[in-house]
């Protein structure tokens, strides 16, 4: 627990009300979306400005307190849940738009704007912030930079760090750093704005963030195509990409996802196929008929049972929120619902998903697949009860074998999730001990005391998930 010392310090910064540390407060901030990850931290507290950012932290690194920063806590990889106790850092006070700059097509937003509430601002100026997480309703813009946050549109549009220009930051020490800004071009020194993007909260709170803004695309279509055959809708991915089509939206269900996304939102979507690939396009009206058409054309060819256009918006909604719908499906099946992700390249998404089943079947588990299949980005999700230990050491022995087999494809264990504590005994597979060296020399730079969300990113010595009380 915090000494009395440090309590009363970080009370004078925020003041009582922004201070909690009951037994209750604190339980509410011991876990986060991952499953079977808990731990207490020791305070919650809500800063109000970047000054008292910069002087909670001054205390911390003083006396060594672990700091964990925390939007919304629909991270999937443990990388909110405080492993090491210490404070949680909530922006609940700091959640507004500072500007929309049209002229220069950006945004400046503090941490705790929730993603959705952003991107409608500025499309009611007719401008478009891409990146759209499967969670933009609750989460928040500080939580989408700190895990590089993807979304559906991200094949055509890129993901979070495409769009953040320019952040301000308060490093472990108090130091207060203005990155990047409103430019087009900035080359000057290292890119710090690119380091702390996908940082896991592990080299500095994030305080403000300027991000850049494109016009409204004109318009969008989409559709549906339907297989028998999982290798028949995987090389229509790759041959809609060959044929030099980006597509805005590219994404997988196979057949256990739609029978459970059907049977939870029943808006017709076919459960007798195999495989299901949901193909949005935008821009010019001209370039998305033609897109489209094409795109039809390359689906039969690659033996697509059935090609099903949106008619209105209101069909097209529906199937975009049938897809944002899979995990809420998938988590009525069984009390415990483990979200992961795995990429690999798109010409091995098919070995991929026959990998998932086999590996599924293996462990006698039940796992969901979908995701984004443009980008190779796939989401095996399993249905599991965290109550049978028996079943969750089944479930940990499948999902090592699914990272391990997304390396072997030339892939990596996480897309857009994140590292967090979940994934941190896997990643040397993937970085070599080389790669975890360099990484950690960077945080050290930065965070000698190793105060920053301490427990993240750098492995411990299990690969299990773990219930950790304070």
């Amino acid at each position: 627990m915090l000494s009395n010392e440090v309590k009363e310090k970080l009370i004078s910064i925020v003041t009582k009300e922004n201070f909690a540390d009951s037994k209750t407060e604190r339980l509410v901030y011991s876990y986060d979306a991952t499953p079977n990850f808990q731990s207490m931290p020791d305070a919650v507290v809500s800063p109000r400005n970047t000054a008292e950012v910069s002087e909670i932290l001054k205390i911390c690194n003083k006396y060594k307190v672990p700091i964990v920063p925390r939007g919304s806590g629909t991270n999937l990889c443990a990388g909110t849940c405080p492993t090491e106790g210490g404070v949680v850092l909530l922006f609940k006070h700091m959640n507004n738009i500072t500007e929309i700059d049209e002229e220069n097509l950006t945004i400046t937003v503090q941490p705790g704007v929730v993603t959705l509430d952003m991107i409608h601002a500025v499309e009611e100026k007719g401008l478009f912030y891409p990146p759209d997480p499967s969670s933009m309703k609750i989460s928040t813009i500080g939580g989408n930079i700190n895990e590089n946050s993807g979304g559906l549109r991200g094949l055509k549009y890129g993901v979070t760090r495409d769009y953040v220009i320019g952040l301000e930051a308060v490093l472990p020490n108090g130091d207060i750093i203005r990155t990047g800004g409103k430019l087009a071009k900035d080359v000057a020194g290292y890119d710090l704005t690119r380091l702390f993007v996908g940082s896991e909260g592990t080299l500095g709170v994030i305080t403000e963030a300027t991000l850049k803004l494109i016009p409204m695309p004109e318009t969008r279509k989409t559709m549906l195509a339907l297989y028998q055959d999982l290798n028949a809708a995987a090389k229509s991915v790759s041959k809609i990409i060959a044929n030099k089509i980006i597509p805005t939206t590219l994404e997988f269900l196979d057949q256990p996802t739609l029978k459970v996304v059907e049977d939870f939102a029943q808006i017709g979507l076919p459960t007798n196929v195999q495989a299901v690939l949901l193909i949005e396009q935008d821009g010019p009206l001209e370039v998305v008929d033609r897109d489209m058409k094409k795109i039809a054309e390359v689906c039969k060819q690659e033996n697509a049972v059935s090609i099903q256009t949106a008619a209105t918006e209101e069909e097209a909604d529906a199937l975009r929120t049938a897809r944002r719908a899979a995990l809420s499906a998938i988590a009525r099946l069984k009390p415990t619902t483990i979200l992961e992700d795995a990429t690999v390249p798109r010409s091995e998404i098919a070995n991929m998903v026959k990998a998932i089943n086999d590996i599924s079947e293996k462990y006698q588990l039940t796992i969901c697949t979908f995701g984004h299949a443009g980008d190779g980005n796939l989401h095996p999700t399993c249905a599991t009860d965290a109550r049978n230990h028996e079943e969750m050491e089944r479930v940990e022995n499948a999902f090592a074998e699914i990272f391990e087999k997304a390396i072997e494809l030339g892939g990596t264990i996480t897309g857009e999730h994140g590292v967090g504590a979940m994934k941190a005994p896997y990643l040397e597979w993937k970085l070599k001990a080389e790669g975890i060296a360099a990484m950690k020399a960077i945080k050290l730079a930065f965070d000698p005391n190793n105060i920053m969300n301490p427990g993240k990113v750098f492995a411990k010595d299990s690969k299990k998930r773990v219930v950790i009380t304070r």
